[in-house]
């Protein structure tokens, strides 16, 4: 595995290990590239759900955290500013002109719940068997909605919705998120965290539908830990699905 895009820190409330470990872990596993991408603070309103990722607060101390280490660590390995980002269309814009202020080279989009609310059920859980349909329609509607910003580099995760109904209708709206990911140029990630985790993804009806649609891929760690930005076992598995598949792997993407 050549570069890494997809990895966390602490303040998303869910990861652990300090930046310099996830650093030297990485170049201790060969990487060439690494990207921070920690969960993106949101301007919701007071009392909404900020659980999962950071707060506003603390995007000054993560930005300058990175840069620090990329000076450091520019003759060992080349290091990346960036944010996984979900689309909420009402508090989008207001999310990019914070962002401004801060030298962030790439959004990933990683959309992990249907709205933003006060207590906002994660998609990756099984979804409510009386909605699942409408639940699967809203996850795609949004993934379009936040290609067609043209702020995003690729879209992890892309089969996360923890669907169980009709098939044909899964089959139907992950073509549809396929080819809007063609229309607009963004490769779908193949993700080290649903690997080892044994969660619902990498899932092999979407990858089908992405080799049959020509979608490129990338490899995402999705480090929550150190001791995951090099996973050799989960790349293992992921380069699996891409021979079965026929997908057009990327090894770098343009930032």
């Amino acid at each position: 595995m050549f570069a890494n895009y997809h990895m966390h820190t602490w303040r998303c409330k869910h990861a652990t290990g300090t930046e310099r470990e996830y650093v030297e872990e990485s170049i201790k596993g060969g990487l060439k590239i690494l990207g921070f991408s920690d969960h993106t603070p949101y301007p919701f309103p007071e009392g909404f759900d900020i659980r999962t990722r950071m707060e506003l607060g603390q995007m000054e101390d993560y930005v300058t955290t990175v840069l620090d280490l990329k000076k450091e660590y520019q003759k060992d390995i080349e290091i990346h500013l960036g944010l996984e980002v979900e689309f909420f269309p009402e508090y989008f814009e207001k999310l990019m002109r914070f962002l401004e202020d801060y030298p962030v080279e790439y959004l990933i989009l990683g959309q992990h719940f249907l709205e933003a609310g006060p207590q906002m059920p994660f998609i990756g859980r099984p979804l409510p068997k009386d909605r699942e349909e409408a639940c699967l329609k809203r996850y795609v509607d949004l993934c379009i909605g936040g290609m067609e910003t043209g702020r995003f580099l690729y879209v992890a995760h892309p089969e996360l919705p923890n669907y169980s109904g009709d098939p044909e209708y899964y089959r139907k709206e992950l073509r549809r998120l396929c080819r809007a990911m063609l229309k607009n140029d963004l490769p779908g990630e193949l993700n080290f965290l649903g690997i080892w985790d044994h969660r619902n993804y990498p899932n092999d009806t979407f990858w089908k539908i992405a080799g049959e649609e020509g979608l490129p891929v990338v490899l995402g760690t999705d480090a929550h830990q150190p001791d995951k930005v090099w996973d050799p076992q989960s790349e293992q598995i992921a380069l699996q699905f891409v021979e079965k598949y026929r997908l057009k792997l990327l090894e770098t993407l343009p930032l």
